[in-house]
């Protein structure tokens, strides 16, 4: 039985002090199916493919984290490149030649069974090469639930909860929409809206928990939850809130600032404005592009995640309009870091002129310091 919802003065069942941070959006109308103060089970260890390494010879050192991205380019140049993202490498085994591998498969591998030998770099340098691979199958992951507490369910939900069939409560692909403590939209994550169980809430008269199967989920790695709290709280205040964050977290905040203006309109300046930009810091990709947002948009702003979201951004609609001119402060940092870089297949490139190029062409007129 569904508890019934009063929308007086406790709107949704809930007073106007508690705020509503988590919204269940269906994605074909868009529509609220509740909004809740509190879920449980949103970060976790996403499935992770396993790569083991025969025969591995290392040139540089490869620490527990590797990196972001990582190729594999493969020694048969029939076979392209393939990604792994968020990769860690779990210590070896005294006496093992072999090297282990987890990350988030792109599953644009090889072909299932080849055992080649592949070579490995982060984007900046060769890690080493090993003479065979194969991918390990993942073990089974116990099912954590997952549920919205103190749930307010619009119409739509409530009628599928009354009507109870398992087609009813399939609601196929929804998304948790996440606001900060402020209201403001900050991001999205989606969800497989299967109703697994549903009953009354110790959060108030009116409200629900209601669990969802968690099988096709994919949750939040535990460790961006410092990265997402702070953000709850409101966006920053000053510049610069992200620099003491090694790469993985600040590839986190970029990830959040990119989301949220995503979800807001922005005023541009008019053209020739002067902006200036603070590149003691720019040490590693994300570091660039977050202080590119900050320099145009200011605290938490964003201005570009990639090449060609930054060109992209040069046209006009997220707070900028060209031709401006920028001042690039201790812009010999990001030289120093960014200038030799590798491609997918291994060639090498210069980051670094290449954000200069693509500002150039975009009418944004940039002076070094």
């Amino acid at each position: 039985m569904i508890p019934t919802v009063h929308e007086d003065e406790t709107r949704c069942g809930r007073t106007a002090r508690t705020p509503v941070r988590y919204t269940l959006t269906g994605t074909e109308r868009g529509r609220a199916l509740g909004s809740c103060a509190e879920v449980e089970g949103l970060f976790g260890e996403p499935h992770r493919g396993t790569y083991e390494l025969f025969g591995w010879a290392p040139t540089a050192a490869v620490p527990r984290w590797v990196g972001m991205r990582v190729w594999l380019v493969p020694e048969d140049e029939a076979l392209d490149p393939w990604l792994l993202e968020d990769v860690e490498a779990p210590r070896r085994s005294p006496g093992s030649d072999g090297l282990v591998l987890t990350g988030l498969d792109d599953y644009e591998g090889p072909p299932e069974g080849h055992r080649g030998a592949v070579r490995l770099h982060d984007g900046h340098r060769w890690l080493g090469s090993c003479r065979e691979f194969t991918r390990v199958l993942p073990s089974e992951r116990a099912e954590r639930p997952f549920v919205l507490r103190g749930l307010a369910p619009g119409e739509q939900l409530r009628a599928a909860l009354a009507k109870g069939t398992r087609r009813a409560l399939d609601l196929e692909q929804a998304d948790l929409e996440i606001r900060d403590d402020r209201g403001e939209p900050l991001t999205d994550h989606p969800l497989p809206a299967r109703v697994s169980a549903w009953y009354p809430s110790s959060h108030g008269a009116g409200l629900i928990d209601l669990e969802l199967d968690d099988g096709a989920f994919t949750p939040l790695p535990s460790w961006t939850r410092p990265v997402l709290e702070r953000w709850l709280a409101g966006p920053p205040d000053a510049p610069g809130s992200w620099v003491a964050l090694d790469t993985r977290l600040r590839g986190a905040w970029l990830h959040l600032v990119q989301d949220r203006a995503c979800r807001r309109s922005h005023r541009p300046r008019p053209a020739g404005h002067a902006y200036r930009l603070d590149g003691r810091h720019i040490t590693d990709e994300p570091g660039l592009y977050l202080a590119l947002g900050e320099a145009v948009n200011g605290p938490g702003g964003y201005f570009g995640g990639c090449l060609a979201a930054l060109d992209d951004c040069l046209r006009g609609r997220f707070g900028c309009t060209t031709p401006a001119t920028l001042l690039w402060r201790d812009a010999a940092v990001a030289r120093a870091h960014l200038s030799r870089r590798l491609s997918c297949d291994g060639r090498s490139h210069d980051l670094f002129a290449a954000v200069l190029g693509v500002l150039a062409e975009g009418g944004m007129h940039v002076t070094l310091a």
